[in-house]
Order: structure tokens, then sequence, then C-alpha cells
């Protein structure tokens, strides 16, 4: 695998910009806000730093962003930064149409084609999604026996559906069909329910690949194939597909993926057979396109790719405040749709104010490209004056290096994860600090103390609290995973 000399290439390739008004300078706007970038975290009395996007890239090894803003219902600019392809030097370039894995994003999109079918009297919402499936089912079980998976539990992510997410296929790897994916013959779990339809949120890729195979069954089309005539195009998101693996006259336009140390994926990036729930490439510019759509069709616009009725149901708040596709978030005018999407190598955002017209992008071709987009994502929102992703602000205090050696050792999760077992992280002392590294996903945590047992990563906002529970340490992340100190 080849690594790249990042300083380097990112200050000679950065990409131009693409300006969708000619009439308008944005030039300012990108200027102020890739050096407006501001951390999650702020400590109470210290002066606030701004850094420099390019520099941020470097920092969290992340070769390339490609970004589109759109204001007032209208794409207001557009920019790619840094590098696409280490090995053939190819840049990020909004103009050459650098392509993207949208991760997760691709399930807001995807629900599209069955709200279509919904439009058009095929599929109920509320209906057993078995009496439109054909050649697959959903195994009866005493968890559906009074309550039914269905379309709208499937897109809301309150079907009691297995499977989380998917990690994807090599090059070299054999690509399952949707059925084999279905029936947990590939690389992830059985996709069935596990709990009663209806009673709690779990997200759920799994439950998008039923749905994925409901489109399929009942048009007669793969997916990719209705996407594109019924969604895609219509839109005018034509340089997106569906289509997994991808076609050999893309790869010249699609980014490779990086890990999290900035290293090039092998085979340039993965592949994914679950088109509905990771499966789309394309562009920020795209993706604004679906916003536009959305926001028009609310604002009037006739003959959308949906009525606005269907609209008005997508944004509709369901359990965790999930829609029919997206996350939602605030209420009434203020209201927002977002999804975030990661694949192997990509990490990507999306967030568009529904009734507003305002909407931003950001895609990374890195593992790593989370926490940047964090940043970036808190300086378009300041210049705009959005209100969004605000940053916290904390005190934090010093406590004496043998207190914190009390905490240092190899902890295991309170429970096994599926296809990994034991999940183990340690934590050690590193310049008076304590670091918790994740060896499963190669994510390092630098802890603050903020009281005795609390602590935070300055960085990503983790919150973490750290105490002896029955003279045993635990340690417990962002109020949701607890890992218990293994005793010698």
């Amino acid at each position: 695998m080849k690594s790249f000399k990042f300083i380097v290439v990112i200050l000679i390739f950065i990409a131009t910009s693409c300006k969708n008004e000619k009439t308008i300078d944005v030039t300012s706007d990108f200027d102020t806000i890739e050096n407006s970038l501001v951390p999650s975290i702020l400590v109470k009395g210290d002066s606030i730093i701004n850094f420099n996007l390019l520099e941020r890239m470097e920092y969290y090894k992340v070769p390339g962003v490609s970004i589109a803003v759109v204001e007032n219902g209208k794409i207001k600019w557009a920019k790619g930064y840094g590098i696409a392809n280490t090995i053939d030097s190819s840049i990020v370039n909004t103009n050459t149409l650098t392509l993207f894995q949208a991760g997760s994003i691709s399930k807001p999109v995807a629900s599209l084609a069955a709200l279509k079918l919904v439009e058009k009297g095929v599929i109920n919402l509320d209906q057993d999604i078995n009496d439109y499936l054909k050649d697959w089912q959903i195994p009866k079980s005493e968890y559906t026996i009074d309550e039914k998976v269905t379309l709208r539990r499937l897109l809301t992510h309150t079907a009691g559906m297995t499977v989380h997410g998917f990690g994807g296929y090599q090059q070299t790897d054999t690509f399952p069909t949707i059925i084999e994916v279905l029936d947990g013959k590939g690389n992830s779990p059985k996709i069935f329910a596990d709990t009663i339809p209806g009673s709690i949120w779990r997200y759920s890729g799994g439950g998008y690949t039923v749905m994925e195979k409901m489109v399929e069954d009942v048009s007669g089309l793969s997916l990719d194939e209705y996407m594109a005539k019924n969604i895609l195009q219509p839109i005018g998101m034509n340089h997106s597909t569906y289509e997994q693996p991808l076609g050999s006259d893309k790869h010249s336009n699609a980014s490779a993926a990086y890990d999290f140390e900035g290293k090039i994926i092998e085979g340039l990036w993965h592949n994914y057979p679950e088109q509905a729930a990771a499966g789309l490439w394309t562009t920020p510019t795209d993706l604004a396109k679906y916003c536009m759509e959305i926001q028009q069709i609310l604002a009037g616009k006739e003959n959308g790719v949906l009525s606005k009725e269907i609209i008005e149901k997508m944004l509709t708040k369901h359990k965790n405040d999930w829609g029919l596709g997206p996350s939602l978030q605030w209420e009434q005018d203020s209201l927002i749709f977002r999804h975030g999407g990661k694949n192997e190598g990509f990490t990507n955002e999306m967030v568009a104010f529904a009734n507003k017209g305002n909407a931003v992008i950001i895609m990374t071709n890195a593992d790593n490209g989370g926490k940047l987009i964090g940043e970036i994502l808190r300086s378009v929102s300041n210049y705009y004056n959005w209100g969004i992703s605000k940053p916290k602000v904390v005190e934090v205090i010093d406590l004496p290096v043998e207190y914190l050696k009390g905490f240092v050792g190899t902890y295991k999760l309170n429970f096994q994860v599926s296809d990994i077992g034991d999940y183990l992280i340690e934590i050690t002392i590193v310049e008076n600090q304590l670091q918790v590294y994740d060896p499963n996903n190669g994510e390092t945590n630098t802890l603050t103390a903020t009281e005795d047992f609390k602590y935070i990563d300055l960085i990503t906002g983790d919150e973490v609290t750290v105490k002896l529970e029955n003279n045993i340490p635990t340690v417990l992340f962002n109020n949701r995973f607890t890992f218990y100190k293994e005793q010698k």
C-alpha cells in the first residue's frame, strides 16, 4: 500500500472552485470558511484558535475533501481540496466531478425509490413487507406474530431488523447476490427481526437491504436501474450511480479510499452489494441537487420527483426523530433533514434546512474524515449564521499522574461483538493524560479531566467516565459502552 507525501502534495494540488452563479463572487466565502475551522470543544478561558482547512487535512490524515454549499435554494459554491488518488496523482476536483462513496447517505436518497412506489399506490407504508417480497421473505418468528415489518418501519429504523452496517468487499472478493446478503452468506450476519417491530428505534442497514429487495421485486428492475430512471436523472443527479461494483467507465473519476493512517485501501476502494444501504457513488453537488429538490417540492414545486404530500410524510418525525429516510432535527421553519455516511475509507455529512433553502454537503476520502467534517461544518454554520454545530465550552482540571496510573491497562467491553468476539481497548498515560487506543478501528482518544472521574476528548468531543466499580476500574464511553479492566 502506498502512503502520500501529504503536505507537499496538498499544497501543489488544490482543486479550483465551481461557481454556479457567475455573477456572484464567492471567493470571500470559502476563503473565510477555509481559515475559520473550530474544534468541537473549547476550554473555558482559552482564546479561540481558528484552524486552516489544509492544515487540518494534514493533521487528520485526510487526503481529499469536497464541499458544496446551498444558499437560498441555489448552489452557491462547490470546491475540492487535495488528492483523490495518490497512485495517479489525480486531484479532488468539482469540475472533473470526483466521485465519492456516499456510505449511509445512500439510504435517504434510496428511500425516494420506495416512496415513489408508495405515491403510485403500488406499496402501502404500513402493510406487511412480506406481501411484496417474492423469492425471499423475512423469517416469521414470535416477534412478528402481532406486529409486522413494514416499509414505514424499515425506513425509520423501527422494524426490529438486525445488522447495523456493512464492511464491503475487496476487488478480489466473491460478490454476493442480495439474497445471499439477506441470508448472511456474505461477510455480514443474517438479516431478520429479532425484536417486536415498532417497539424500539435501532439503526439497521439490514432493514434498508430488505427495502432494496422490495423495490426490485415490485418494479422488476435492479435498484441501480430503478434509481437512475426514476430518481437520479429526474433530479439532475447525472453524475451519481448505485451501480455496484462501479463500472470501469467511471473509475477514472472515482476517488480512492484511505484508512485512519492516511494509507490507500488495497484495491482503491471496497464494493457494496448492499446498494440502498451503502452503494451510492456521488458528488457533493449532486447531493446538493437532492437537497434542493426536497426544498423546492416543499416550497410548491410542481412535477417534482415526488409530491409535496409524500415529502411531508418523509419529513415527519418518528422514534428518535427519524423520518422516512433522513434523520430530523429542530421543528417547523427551522426543520433540518440530514444524514452521515461511512464506508471503508470514506466519511461524509449532509445537512439541509427543509424550509430555508440552505444546505451543506461535505465528503472526504478517509476513515478519519469525521473529525475534520465537524470542524468544517462549524465554520460553514458560523459564516452563514445557521446556528448549527456550535462548539461546547468546558472547564478542565489537572489530576496527579499517580492517581491516573490506577486506570492504566487493558479493558474489555461488557458484551461480545459479532465477528470480533472480545472487544478490547488499551489505556496508557501520555504527557500526564489518559490515552485510550482502540485497535479495532485504529482510533486514539486523549482524555482531559473535567472532574475527578469525568473526562473529555477535546478534539472529538467524546465524553468518558473513568471510575472504580466494586474496586474494578471501569470506563463508560458517551454513556453507552462500558468497559471493565482486565484483571491479572
